[in-house]
């Protein structure tokens, strides 16, 4: 749910990037400098948190070599593979930078002291058991 809304918030943004700057040679680096000023944040922020299913990392990659590949100055029709594209650019890819995101958050977290919520949370253990069987009937459901 969470990055269902943060991909079209960085949809929204790239798409906007586009109408204003169209690619040309000259502003590669200006539009990768964009991409990664105004775009990036927007899809990142949060991502620590985040348990990447593949098809979140398929949508996730697509949403950034769609624009990476306007940026490089070719269409979907060219038939350029993402790693092409991103040795092209020399950038690296949006899921090694979520993945060194998600270490630093895990890092972060094992430097904190064993007082702070986030770190309690990592050694908490609930006590007692669940009861068997189907959940007992409410007053107002009877």
């Amino acid at each position: 749910m969470d990055i269902d809304k943060k991909l079209h918030n960085h949809l929204e943004i790239t798409g906007n990037l586009n109408n204003v700057f169209r690619p040309q040679k000259p502003l590669k680096k200006t539009r990768i400098k964009l991409y990664n000023t105004l775009a990036l944040p927007v899809l990142l922020y949060g991502s620590e948190t985040w348990n990447i299913k593949a098809r979140d990392a398929r949508r996730i990659t697509a949403a950034e070599i769609k624009y990476m590949i306007r940026t490089a100055g070719y269409t979907w029709t060219d038939y350029k593979t993402n790693t092409q594209i991103t040795n092209e650019l020399k950038i690296t890819p949006i899921l090694d930078k979520l993945l060194e995101y998600k270490r630093n958050g895990i890092q972060h977290v094992n430097v904190m002291p064993r007082n702070r919520l986030p770190k309690a949370m990592e050694y908490y253990f609930p006590t007692g058991r669940r009861n068997y069987g189907r959940p007992l009937k409410r007053i107002l459901d009877t």
